[in-house]
């Protein structure tokens, strides 16, 4: 089974409890600490076994094998690939159910990530997730005085939520470029700074 760590937490003696996005499903295991064991880290894609015990009610991760991408040794790739990773586990830990969708879209990001600006790889992955959960507001209705947005530039704020940068206060973004990432999913319009903006939105929670 294959799938990328969302979470990463420390028990006991080093003992970790993991929790992996699969197609399909969230997977929360116990790995017991041990020397023979490889290096595991938050956004890691990894291959791996789980074992279901009689005296647990949590399985085992075991046989794990790390899929190692060709920008892991980028420490600011990483970082950054780190923060978008950690996101998906608040907004997915109470899932009910879980479609491919979601570990889809990671494992087209990841492999993007070296190839452009990964910040806006991460923008256009979220602009997806918000068109594929009914949540993205193309129609440029301010969600803060519910009128129509005609100004030349709009603010973003959690969630993508356009609204008046009179209304909001903060930085503005090129109507031309928010209309071609909602619609054909590309920032190609967009400028860095404005892709910096956009992701410290993302950063707020999916």
């Amino acid at each position: 089974m294959q799938g990328y760590i969302i979470k990463l937490n420390k028990v006991k003696d080093e003992d970790l409890i993991v929790t992996i996005i699969t197609k399909g499903s969230l997977d929360t295991l116990y790995r017991f600490y041990g020397a023979r064991h490889g290096v595991i880290n938050l956004g890691f894609k990894i291959d791996y076994e789980r074992e279901d015990s009689a005296k647990s009610t949590i399985s085992r991760l075991k046989d794990v094998i790390h899929i190692g991408f060709t920008w892991i040794n980028n420490y600011k790739l990483l970082k950054l690939w780190q923060d978008f990773i950690a996101l998906f586990y608040k907004h997915l830990q109470d899932a009910q159910e879980l479609d491919n969708f979601y570990f889809e879209l990671i494992d087209k990001a990841s492999k993007k990530w070296s190839e452009q600006n990964p910040k806006r790889v991460a923008v256009e992955s979220y602009v997806k997730l918000l068109e594929h959960e009914g949540r993205l507001h193309s129609d440029l209705v301010c969600f803060l005085c519910s009128t129509k947005i005609k100004d030349d530039e709009i603010s973003l704020i959690r969630a993508y939520l356009p609204t008046h940068r009179s209304c909001s206060h903060t930085l503005g973004i090129s109507k031309k470029g928010l209309i071609e990432l909602f619609e054909a999913k590309s920032s190609i319009f967009l400028s860095d700074k404005e892709i910096d903006r956009l992701w410290i939105v993302l950063l707020e929670g999916l």
